[in-house]
């Protein structure tokens, strides 16, 4: 046993005791003790310390203590230690804790042990961060040390302190490139325990686990990659794994099969549309770099195609060489063979996108192709004139007459046990009840495709789908029809007139057919050969048509067609007519190449549909702003019009009142005079004043009756037939700005109706005011105490019973009576009449403000609404602006996908060009 472990496992003592293992060590360190200090000079020192471990390990710790003071020598820093253990053991913790801080040496060994000692009394005292900081020192200082790095490791993880576990894993693996530690740090990371660390922190680490081990490599990186695939890391993980990977050469000598899917999977979800290419832009290129290095074999293919896809549309971003390789692979790679379907996906990803972004590309366009995956029929084009007989060759597939000449709609027919027949146009998918209703929608639906689904034999036999065309009427009607479904067919039937077979405009159709689609094969049917009736003669006209045709067609086929021959005999030689020019071919892949050229076609108009959007939202915007001028303009016009009506109105109403406070202001003294007719000599005047007060207000009030109120109740009526014409006169203004507002919106968006409800209010109020009796207060006209009334009321009181005196009183009354001034009663009468027609004056610029009310409010509403629509069209189009990316970017990576298919699906084979 080595000095250092005798030290450490305090057996030193056992140095002493060679001859003496039957002699307790007490008693033989004793002896020796004693006999050194005979000498001349004595050396205690190792004797002591020997005596020290023997009085510990018998825990006699304060003797132990004693003898390990004052160790000179070397031992010395192993008698401090030794001294802090029986301390450690005393439960003197703190004392414990001072002599190991003070003990110093050079001795790694010790260093080790004391550090682990403090380790264990920190962790009894809980003083669990100097803990942490003790054994890490141990680790740092001597990690080959016995147990110091499993404890260390068993703290972390009892103390759930992953961050130093991780560390320790690390690190020990980096130092020991044992797979052990390698796989304890697989386990911290797939229990999550490393997701919130910088993935460079493991580079070092995985770096020397890949020239270890590959499989464990892979499996560690595998890992790491799950954790970090959720949290805000990913893409600096991807950004420095992929480095990583980039300065090693992994390969074929191992299958990274697990690595191979989570590059696949992860540039899938990084195309998917869900980020925006600046973001990716730093990230992919390493990626796919990577990915064609260590593809499993199942997917050479994908990720070649990947490489080849992402250097043409952003060129030199790749190296070449990976280019090169990528290349090598594609064309020594299988035909993918899911490119249909995978395609088939793409485009309704895309048509997903688009009616998110609210851009429609039509049912009909989506509907053709999903038709397109059925490979149970194949799709034969028929084109031609409608005088060549075309509609008589279909009707003779089809087995009845169901085409006309005048057909506007094209039409597919398939076989089916069930009649099932749609028109579908770019807006919906309408359902056709019956033949006639079928007949009538082929005859007059432009722009339309109608499916009709019921059993036709000729078809099921043959496996075939017809698609008729509108005929041959003129190059636009054309271009509506059959240049529609070029695409969308697998084989094309031109029909020609036997009478004048491929004439110039037939040709110059048929060539432009086959410059938009190259790849779809254009034969030919003589059609009307009955019409030549030597037989010589009509196979002398098909070797000359064949003859003219394949100057321009080479390879195509011509078949020669009688509405009028046999029909069961025509019939198996058009069949096996068409076998031959459907035959031989993989439908298959002709479909995928279709759809690829619609997902192409979808993804150019999307395209333009962008800058459509933008030019469109700048006109709304300016239209909008147009029209808050123009509402502006009309509510101007409105306030103009209420301004003029209530002046108008007004001051018609003010005529007809002022005209009959004229009237009673004349009238009323004139009946107050007219009362002298009361007073005779025979007068009681004692109370004739009384009585002439009572008959004056009689007659006023009967007046008032009989006279003004009917008069007035007629002219308030014409009043209001009048001022009912002026609102008719403001409506029809207001109707006809509404009809121009509509106009120019396009729908029934403003009514600017005025509330004639006014009217029946004033009839109402015209009516409570004359009719009936008048209810007005009796006026006090001869009882007032003015000089003259009082000394006549007085003189009759005190004369009146005087013969004499009657004739005399008589004459005065009847003078007084004619000759007062009554101007002052009568205006105090005729202001209390008129009361109520001066407050139905007062209303009547609040009543006609609300006749004009609602057509204030629509204007102001439009106006606010209108400003609202700018503001966000305004917002969109600075969107749209400010970050042209949303939408454009999605695309890109459409794009992105759609040529990774094209290379897919044509590998060992120059990719075909669609566009």
């Amino acid at each position: 046993m080595t000095l250092e472990k005798q030290l450490i496992s305090k057996t030193f003592y056992k140095t002493f005791m060679e001859s003496n293992e039957n002699v307790h060590p007490i008693r033989v360190l004793g002896e020796l003790y004693v006999a050194e200090q005979q000498n001349e000079v004595p050396d205690l020192t190792n004797i002591r310390f020997a005596q020290g471990e023997v009085y510990f390990l018998n825990k006699d710790y304060e003797a132990a203590i004693f003898k390990w003071e004052s160790i000179p020598n070397e031992l010395g820093p192993w008698a401090q230690k030794n001294m802090a253990d029986a301390y450690f053991e005393l439960d003197l913790l703190s004392n414990a804790e001072d002599f190991y801080k003070s003990i110093e040496t050079d001795s790694e060994v010790l260093k080790t042990e004391v550090l682990l000692q403090l380790f264990s009394l920190y962790i009894q005292r809980g003083k669990l961060e100097l803990a942490v900081e003790s054994i890490k020192e141990a680790v740092r200082l001597n990690p080959d040390y016995p147990d110091v790095t499993d404890l260390a490791r068993g703290f972390f993880e009892e103390h759930s302190d992953w961050g130093n576990a991780v560390e320790l894993a690390v690190n020990e693996a980096i130092r020991t490139e044992s797979l052990s530690w390698f796989e304890v740090l697989h386990s911290y990371v797939e229990q999550g325990r490393t997701a919130k660390m910088e993935p460079n922190y493991f580079s070092e680490a995985l770096s020397v686990l890949y020239r270890a081990d590959h499989a464990h490599f892979e499996g560690l990186s595998a890992a790491l990659w799950d954790s970090y695939k959720t949290s805000d890391l990913y893409f600096s993980w991807l950004k420095e794994y992929n480095h990583l990977l980039l300065n090693m050469e992994p390969g074929r000598s191992h299958t990274w099969s697990v690595l191979s899917e989570l590059y696949k999977e992860t540039y899938l979800e990084l195309i998917s549309g869900k980020h925006l290419i600046r973001d990716l832009s730093h990230l992919i290129p390493n990626h796919i770099t990577n990915w064609v290095k260590i593809a499993a074999p199942s997917h050479y293919l994908v990720s070649a195609s990947a490489v080849l896809a992402w250097s043409e549309i952003f060129p030199s971003n790749i190296d070449s060489s990976a280019v090169s390789e990528a290349e090598s692979l594609v064309n020594r790679s299988v035909r993918y063979q899911e490119g249909l379907e995978e395609s088939f996906k793409l485009f309704e990803n895309i048509m997903k996108w688009a009616k998110e972004k609210g851009v429609l590309m039509g049912e009909r366009f989506e509907w053709m192709v999903r038709e397109l995956l059925d490979l149970d029929s194949g799709h034969l084009l028929i084109a031609g004139a409608a005088s060549n007989g075309k509609s008589s060759f279909v009707n003779t597939l089809l087995g009845e007459d169901l085409m006309g000449d005048s057909t506007s709609a094209s039409v597919l027919f398939k076989d089916s046990d069930e009649t099932e027949i749609h028109a579908i146009t770019d807006e919906e998918v309408r359902s056709i009840s019956d033949l006639e209703d079928f007949r009538q929608s082929a005859e007059k639906s432009k722009q339309t495709l109608i499916r009709c689904k019921m059993p036709f034999n000729f078809l099921q036999s043959n496996r075939l789908a017809v698609i008729d065309t509108p005929g041959l009427a003129g190059q636009s009607k054309f271009r509506n029809g059959v240049f529609q479904y070029l695409h969308f067919a697998d084989s094309m039937l031109f029909v020609l007139n036997a009478d004048s077979p491929l004439t110039d405009k037939e040709l110059d159709l048929a060539v432009r057919m086959r410059e938009q689609a190259p790849e779809l094969p254009i034969h030919f049917l003589l059609s009307k050969m009955d019409r030549i009736p030597d037989s010589q003669d009509a196979i002398e006209l098909l070797d000359e048509t064949q003859s003219h045709v394949h100057t321009y067609f080479p390879k195509a086929k011509v078949f020669a067609f009688s509405a009028y021959y046999e029909s069961e005999s025509q019939l198996n030689d058009l069949a096996v007519f068409i076998k031959s020019i459907m035959d031989g071919r993989s439908q298959k892949e002709e479909r995928t190449a279709k759809v690829l050229y619609y997902i192409k076609k979808s993804i150019k108009f999307l395209l333009e549909k962008r800058v459509e959007m933008e030019n469109s939202l700048i006109d709304t915007i300016k239209w909008n702003e147009e029209m808050v001028t123009k509402l502006k303009g009309a509510n101007n016009q409105l306030m103009d019009m209420e301004e003029e009506k209530v002046r108008t109105i007004k001051r018609s109403y003010s005529k007809i009142k002022d005209e009959m406070r004229a009237d009673l202001e004349k009238q009323i003294p004139e009946l107050l005079r007219n009362c002298s007719e009361m007073v005779t000599e025979d007068s009681d005047f004692g109370k004739i004043h009384s009585e002439l007060n009572d008959e004056m207000n009689n007659r006023i009030h009967q007046y008032i009756e009989e006279t003004v109120l009917p008069e007035f109740h007629v002219s308030i009526q014409e009043w209001i037939t009048e001022s009912e014409g002026e609102f008719r006169v403001s409506q029809a203004y207001l109707d006809e700005m509404s009809e121009g507002f509509n106009e120019l919106y396009g729908e029934e968006k403003i009514a600017l109706d005025c509330d004639f409800k006014v009217l029946d209010d004033w009839r109402r109020d015209a009516d409570r005011m004359t009719r009936g009796s008048v209810q007005l207060e009796k006026a006090n006209i001869l009882n007032r105490f003015s000089p003259s009334q009082f000394l006549l009321k007085s003189a009759g009181k005190l004369l009146g019973a005087i013969q004499q005196n009657k004739t005399m009183l008589h004459n005065k009354y009847k003078q007084f009576i004619e000759h007062e001034d009554y101007s002052e009663i009568a205006e105090f009468i005729t202001e209390k009449f008129m009361q109520q027609f001066e407050l139905f004056e007062k209303s009547l610029e609040r009543d006609i403000k609300m006749f004009f009310r609602n057509p204030f409010d629509v204007l102001n509403h439009t106006v606010e609404e209108t400003y609202t629509n700018i503001a966000e069209n305004k917002e969109a189009l600075s969107d749209i602006r400010k970050n042209p990316e949303i939408y454009q970017d999605p695309l890109t990576l459409f794009d992105l996908k759609l040529r990774q298919f094209e290379w897919m699906t044509s590998a060992g084979e120059r990719v075909k060009e669609y566009r």
